[in-house]
């Protein structure tokens, strides 16, 4: 099963919720919409399911327009971030509640419910209650319901937003390997973009209502086609900074400027955005090319074995995503090195002029 969304567009009361999006889906592919909040990841979802009917476009599944078809005629599930489940059923009766309402075969049932929490690993669970389950637990749970009807389109919205990083870690790598011995579209919504370059598949940038760029998730956090999807697929965002291009040198602040080198070379004279990544960021001098700024500590974020350090100088912020725990003094001047060579060039309006060659490990 192929699913286009042609056009599609969504407003309520003069509010845009989606502009003209066209976006085809593979048969058996496994797709991440990826965007921050209000960018219209769930409204897209829900159009795909069949709970809201856009306001201009068409949805077509099986090349079918199923545009104003219902989502009860739809074979579709969903699973959300509220770990929905029924507190009165048990386990067993929880997946199996949607084909308990298409009727199927009651030997049918136990085949295909049993077959569903062993892919979960909550087969030892079927009798419990959700009050008896943990969040993971019953996050399995409510997943096994979308599951268990072998959808033709399986959605989920940020599933794992509510659950502790062990668990997240967990489902990722589960998500990936269950979905590809099944051959359904599923799609995936997420804010993260570290959650997308784990789930791999295939990556929908949106904002604000737009698709930014569609395709291999690998190929377009590389490759982004404009500054604003290479800020959306970035953890902390890509570092932007305004550059002016001579003939011989790029010049950040007129005063700190690096020779052209390489692909650089090819740039016409003119201004530019250059984009790198904080990781890409170093303490010390790495290669040749690196260039080295005198920033001002602003603060250094202390998050498990990294950290995020915030700096500045006079004309831009920067932060730096570090290995390891570094204790840095506010105010403190210190020097980092920016690699020339792992640096994105955009134009004035914001596309993509130059992609390194070798953009590195995120």
């Amino acid at each position: 099963m192929s699913l286009i969304l042609d056009g599609i567009a969504h407003s309520v009361d003069g509010v845009t919720y989606l502009e003209a999006l066209d976006l085809e889906l593979a048969p058996g592919s496994f797709n991440v919409l990826l965007g921050r909040t209000l960018a219209g990841k769930t409204t897209l979802l829900r159009i795909m399911a069949g709970l809201e009917t856009p306001t201009r476009g068409q949805v077509l599944m099986h090349g079918e327009n199923v545009t104003r078809k219902s989502v009860r005629k739809r074979n579709v599930s969903m699973v959300y971030q509220q770990f929905i489940n029924y507190p009165g059923l048990t386990v067993f009766d929880n997946i199996a509640s949607p084909l308990k309402l298409a009727r199927v075969p009651r030997d049918e049932i136990r085949r295909r419910v049993h077959e569903t929490a062993s892919m979960l690993h909550i087969e030892h669970l079927l009798k419990r209650y959700p009050a008896e389950l943990s969040g993971g637990q019953q996050q399995r749970t409510a997943m096994g319901r979308a599951l268990v009807k072998d959808a033709d389109l399986v959605l989920f919205d940020e599933p794992l937003v509510n659950l502790d990083y062990k668990l997240r870690e967990e489902f990722r790598e589960e998500l990936r390997e269950l979905f590809k011995a099944r051959n359904c579209i599923a799609v995936y919504a997420t804010t993260e973009p570290n959650e997308a370059l784990a789930l791999g598949g295939h990556t929908a940038v949106l904002h604000a209502g737009r698709l930014l760029q569609y395709g291999p998730t690998a190929e377009v956090y590389h490759r982004p086609r404009d500054v604003l999807t290479a800020e959306m697929f970035s953890e902390p965002p890509i570092n932007v900074l305004p550059a002016m291009v001579s003939d011989a040198e790029v010049s950040f602040d007129h005063r700190v400027s690096f020779p052209l080198q390489h692909e650089l070379a090819k740039l016409a004279p003119g201004q530019y955005q250059f984009g790198v990544r904080a990781s890409h960021i170093t303490l010390r001098r790495q290669a040749e090319d690196d260039m080295e700024l005198e920033v001002t500590v602003d603060i250094a974020e202390i998050s498990g074995s990294e950290t995020f350090l915030h700096v500045h100088n006079d004309h831009f912020h920067l932060v730096l995503h570090l290995t390891g725990v570094h204790e840095f003094v506010v105010d403190q001047r210190i020097k980092v090195y920016l690699p020339s060579h792992k640096m994105f060039a955009f134009d004035r309006d914001g596309a993509a002029v130059h992609i390194p060659a070798r953009p590195g490990v995120h």
